[in-house]
């Protein structure tokens, strides 16, 4: 068969650009430790390549995220140690203020300092998220939470938690609002409180009580009114006030400083002189905020002193600031857990998302990392092959009649 010089140099150049260019592919491989250098190399490959590369994505993300809600969290906790440790010290000046030893002059003082701790207060409860931002405003970050108002403490936050999306399915709050940590605080010891009226005459004072028949609790207003005659016998009478018309529960019972005294559920005792007409009650737990806790044990100490209804007064108040200082601290604490708890997640979704990670690196390194031994030993295959191609088409393009014709 005979074969022109023409198609010989071009059979020959194609065949010689074909092994270059795989020569250059895997040249090409090896200087960058890809086997996949464009998606015809192996489309199957490279579609699960750029799922696992998104994936991958989508985990860094994740982690960013953890990273800003602890930043978040810590920021809180920071806040809530301090306000932790400005409430145990407000309950040590409530309960040195209490000492029968003080006088006017001393529980002013204390008042006084006082003043300062609930600005303080304050303070924190407005404390920066670092970011021009405030920790405790709910949604409304960009606005200071608690504005004083002359006595007053108000709130101009919102209930709103932000959530961060900090795993494929697992969002977390990296706020606490503001009226959750200080502002909705229940008042006696948490179930009902007790009090007297201000117009009571008497130096009797009503214990904060506690609850010993969860069952029978009726939520319901209790008042105890007290009767006494001239040979100074008291006797008092409780009424629901709830009822429509109020309606006594018991009626013209000895009184006896210091006796439990139990309704529906709740157990207190009255302890002292009451007068005749004196009234206490027993009402469902109202909700307080700590800096009106405060503001009234500052108020209770700056009050006189002088008459046995003056002294009734200061007991009940610094009896009732305790307490309620001490349901304060417990929410307080009850939300510093609950950040703990959520930081203690971020941890632990940390080392899920660094094996995550580790476990997308080994795949995509399965689908695209190169083999060198392989890559190597094509490579000087393909050399050897390309020199060898060169040489016979040398060889042959030298081949020519003339060459025999002298």
């Amino acid at each position: 068969m005979r074969i022109s010089t023409n198609s010989i140099y071009a059979t020959s150049t194609a065949q010689l650009g074909t092994l270059q260019s795989q020569l250059a592919k895997t040249q090409m491989q090896l200087s960058t430790n890809k086997k996949l250098l464009a998606p015809s190399d192996d489309p199957i490959a490279s579609a699960r390549a750029l799922e696992v590369t998104q994936s991958q994505s989508i985990n860094a993300q994740f982690a960013t995220n953890r990273a800003n809600a602890r930043s978040a969290l810590s920021q809180e906790e920071v806040s809530l140690s301090g306000v932790q440790s400005l409430i145990q010290d407000i309950q040590g000046i409530a309960v040195a203020a209490g000492s029968g030893a003080n006088a006017a002059s001393d529980r002013a003082t204390y008042a006084n300092e006082l003043q300062g701790r609930l600005d303080d207060l304050i303070a924190l409860a407005n404390s920066s998220d670092g970011n021009g931002g405030y920790v405790f405003s709910g949604f409304r970050s960009a606005t200071a939470p608690f504005v004083k108002n002359g006595a007053s403490v108000e709130y101009n936050g919102d209930q709103g938690e932000v959530q961060l999306q900090v795993a494929g399915a697992r969002k977390i709050a990296i706020n606490d609002a503001g009226s959750s940590v200080f502002t909705g605080i229940a008042t006696g010891n948490g179930t009902f409180a007790t009090a007297g009226n201000p117009s009571n005459t008497g130096s009797a004072v009503i214990g904060a009580g506690s609850v010993v028949d969860p069952g029978a609790l009726t939520g319901r207003n209790y008042s105890l009114d007290f009767s006494v005659s001239t040979a100074g016998v008291a006797k008092y009478t409780i009424t629901d006030q709830s009822a429509v018309p109020p309606s006594a529960v018991a009626t013209d019972v000895d009184y006896v400083p210091g006796q439990a005294i139990t309704v529906a559920g709740q157990q207190f005792d009255i302890k002292g002189t009451p007068g005749d007409g004196d009234q206490f009650t027993v009402k469902p737990s109202e909700r307080q905020s700590l800096f009106t806790t405060v503001s009234k044990l500052i108020d209770t100490l700056r009050a006189p002193a002088t008459t046995d209804k003056d002294k009734a007064s200061l007991d009940k108040g610094l009896h009732d600031a305790i307490g309620n200082l001490a349901l304060g601290l417990d929410n307080v604490l009850a939300v510093r857990s609950s950040v703990g708890s959520r930081m203690k997640e971020l941890d632990s979704l940390d080392s899920i998302g660094s094996d995550t990670d580790l476990q997308y690196a080994a795949t995509l390194s399965g689908l695209q990392d190169l083999d060198y031994v392989s890559a190597i030993s094509m490579f000087t295959q393909q050399t050897q092959t390309l020199q060898a191609a060169q040489k016979t088409f040398n060889a042959i393009s030298g081949l020519s009649l003339f060459n025999y014709i002298g």
